[in-house]
């Protein structure tokens, strides 16, 4: 299942509605995060546990980035609620949230438009590792958009040769393709009118997007260095992939991904099915390859930077993503996996943690649950999130990761901020360290 979010499109100029779409979004995202910023937390007592605790900072529906507080008051908060771990976006829509040299090489543009706006270009991935430092927060860069661009997008523009395409020769992805969960009604607590707005904006937000080519040499590459780009710029404790970093199954008869697969079978063309299982994991398969460049790409530079991954459930992953996450680990390709289990239903919730994909990777490295804390229009209550945390607690995994931070204690929230933060003081009344990577198992293949 694709994590629930809201994804934007920024358009290149004031009269596309998506553009506009993206601006209301996020003008809501800062007016509803703006309160009082007095917070003043008790100092963290001293635990000798050991949990990972992070959230996800995003772009999207969320002000974060954009205002000049948001990043030093957010981290100073999730330090305060012993926290100890923040996934900030690095690469969403085409665009990097961070000066590049490589993004400006490629696409024109060197990081969001928003930012350069917003923030004056200032470089707020530096100033989340400096405040993240400061207040013993770990930073993992989130390259959340992975293979994904927005079709309008200087990238998708620039490069048409590195996007991939159905069997009938089309290339847009249609939102239920995408965003399966978004398509789900709203909770009974949202107003009629409300869904109504949610769903005009979710369909301005989720369409007219395109794949680039994993399978490309160039796309390869462009990917690679972006993010051999923040390993060497940034001192950050690791670099996170997600279930983009993958090829929707559909894809895959472009020119190019045509011509390799004839090359490695006798001139034989790809199935026409592309749930073919032996096409499935010939594609599966490259995607594998690149996965270990980037893993050897990272370590050469900082053998001490972790490779996350927040997949999907195994079985989605792979046969809707041909996302193999399960060789990669047992390939040592990953050093800690944050599973996206955003379910509202409890036993489906306890179900997914049980699969056996999950169980072997708990065997080789550290293992955390994605936890959804609400998105806009689509609010969790906090009972919920507690009765997960304690399930997820109970099997003995290595922690929890929030979607996403606006959704943690924002008027968004089914509940006050003030009370969502003394329940989250309650989940963690204590600072915990993170969990400890493992020692690598021989690779098996």
């Amino acid at each position: 299942m694709t994590r629930k979010r809201h994804r934007g499109r920024k358009g290149k100029q004031n009269r596309n509605p998506t553009w506009f779409i993206s601006w209301l979004c996020l003008g809501l995202a800062i007016a509803l995060s703006i309160y009082p910023p007095q917070f003043k937390a008790n100092p963290p007592t001293i635990s000798a546990s050991t949990e990972l605790r992070g959230v996800w900072l995003t772009n999207v529906a969320s002000g974060v980035l954009y205002t000049p507080w948001g990043i030093n008051r957010a981290l100073d908060q999730l330090s305060q609620l012993n926290f100890n771990t923040v996934y900030p976006v690095v690469w969403n829509r085409g665009n990097t949230f961070y000066p590049s040299s490589v993004a400006k090489r490629v696409t024109g543009r060197s990081q969001d438009r928003g930012l350069k706006i917003l923030r004056l270009g200032n470089d707020v991935l530096a100033q989340i590792v400096k405040q993240g430092n400061r207040q013993r927060l770990r930073v993992i860069p989130w390259f959340e958009y992975g293979f994904m661009a927005p079709a309008g997008s200087n990238l998708a523009k620039r490069h048409p040769g590195w996007i991939s395409l159905r069997g009938d020769g089309t290339k847009m992805l249609t939102p239920d393709i995408l965003e399966p969960n978004l398509l789900k009604p709203a909770k009974p607590n949202v107003e009629p009118s409300s869904r109504k707005i949610q769903e005009f904006i979710r369909k301005q937000l989720t369409r007219k997007v395109v794949w680039l080519n994993p399978l490309h040499p160039e796309v390869q590459q462009f990917i690679l260095d972006l993010i051999v780009e923040v390993v060497e710029k940034y001192d950050v404790a690791g670099i996170q992939l997600d279930d983009h970093f993958g090829l929707p199954v559909e894809l895959g008869y472009d020119p190019y991904t045509i011509r390799l697969y004839q090359q490695e079978h006798q001139g034989k063309s790809p199935p026409i099915n592309p749930k073919d299982s032996e096409w499935i994991r010939w594609r599966a398969d490259k995607i594998t390859d690149f996965m270990e460049r980037v893993f050897q790409a990272v370590k050469s530079v900082n053998p001490y930077c972790l490779v996350s991954l927040s997949p999907n459930p195994y079985n989605f992953a792979y046969r809707s993503y041909l996302q193999d996450w399960q060789t990669w680990i047992k390939r040592g390709l990953v050093n800690e996996l944050v599973l996206q289990v955003y379910r509202d239903d409890l036993k489906t919730f306890a179900a997914e943690l049980s699969q056996p994909a999950v169980q072997m990777a708990r065997g080789q490295i550290p293992v955390g649950v994605g936890i959804l804390s609400g998105l806009w229009g689509r609010p969790v209550d906090m009972k919920q999130i507690q009765q997960q945390v304690q399930m997820v607690r109970d099997r003995g995994f290595n922690g929890v990761s929030f979607f996403y931070w606006e959704s943690l204690w924002s008027y968004m929230s089914p509940e006050s901020p003030k009370k969502r933060r003394e329940a989250f003081r309650s989940l963690f009344p204590a600072s915990a360290t993170q969990p400890k990577v493992l020692p690598k198992s021989p690779p098996t293949g």
